[in-house]
């Protein structure tokens, strides 16, 4: 069980830093992606991201540092370093991400899709503090994003969980 993982999928406004939270409050060990997006309002660099520019994103890809990565608008990057990856129990990922887990990997992974519908989770946004994404635009993306999104093991409507 060493290699067992949690991978919580969902649209913006979903719940997935909450469901995560109930998990590391268990004693699951979460990962912390890297971002070259603006820091939302009473985000920690290290706790909530790891905080990266652009250059020092694209310069690990060079590198071969990730397990898996992502580019939102032009130059919004996310990603999972293998370390992270080989070291973590609990991790948030886009479709694309999970789409990037290995094979053997995935036998290991237990993947959660939180289907919450659209009018809460844009209400969820609404109420951001310092969301530096436009709603409507993440709105959009997601749609594209979760079509025909069907690689997950568990899938969550209730948006209480």
């Amino acid at each position: 069980m060493n290699n067992s993982r949690i991978v919580v999928v969902g649209a913006g406004g979903s719940g997935k830093d909450y469901f995560r939270s109930k998990f590391i409050e268990k004693g699951f060990k979460p990962n912390v992606a890297f971002t070259t997006r603006p820091k939302r309002e009473g985000e920690i660099d290290g706790k909530d991201y790891h905080f990266l520019s652009v250059e020092e994103f694209k310069d690990r890809i060079d590198e071969n540092f990730w397990q898996e990565y992502n580019i939102f608008k032009e130059d919004w990057y996310y990603g999972t370093s293998y370390i992270s990856w080989n070291n973590s129990q609990i991790f948030i990922k886009e479709p694309h991400g999970v789409s990037q887990i290995s094979i053997m990997d995935r036998k290991s992974t237990l993947v959660i899709y939180l289907d919450i519908p659209e009018e809460i989770r844009r209400e969820r946004m609404n109420r951001r503090v310092g969301n530096a994404d436009s709603v409507e635009r993440r709105i959009e993306a997601d749609r594209k994003d979760f079509e025909n999104f069907t690689d997950y093991d568990i899938k969550i409507t209730d948006p209480n969980f």
